[in-house]
């Protein structure tokens, strides 16, 4: 259940990560929270974080047993530990946020989605 969890908070920053990297006017939730519309920059920025955010998906999910991947169950549970903590240091960021939006919105999915991926690995 924790692996679901993970992936679907995940899925829902994916999705995020997606439409500010195209241009939608979200970019409140995100980045600081400085821009409402990224500028080109950091839109690149952004659009690389998409892959990492699939690989993140794909690797909790298989190591809570829900996918079959082709690659190491050791390897899949590290990068799970990486973003579990990646999450917790992103939870921390967020709360720093003059963004009311990012603050409020994206604190509590980070320290979720955290808890998912370190409780997933772990377990």
């Amino acid at each position: 259940m924790f692996s679901i969890v993970g992936a679907m908070i995940f899925g829902v920053i994916a999705v995020l990560t997606l439409l500010v990297t195209l241009g939608f006017p979200l970019g409140e939730f995100t980045m600081g929270g400085k821009y409402k519309v990224l500028p080109i920059k950091m839109r690149f920025i952004s659009g690389s974080a998409l892959l990492f955010q699939v690989i993140a998906i794909a690797s909790v999910l298989y190591v809570g047993e829900l996918i079959i991947l082709n690659i190491p169950f050791s390897i899949a549970r590290g990068i799970c530990i990486f973003f579990g903590f990646y999450f917790l240091l992103n939870t921390v960021m967020n709360l720093m946020s003059f963004s009311k939006k990012e603050k409020y919105v994206m604190t509590p999915l980070a320290l979720i989605g955290s808890i998912c991926f370190l409780v997933t690995a772990f377990l």
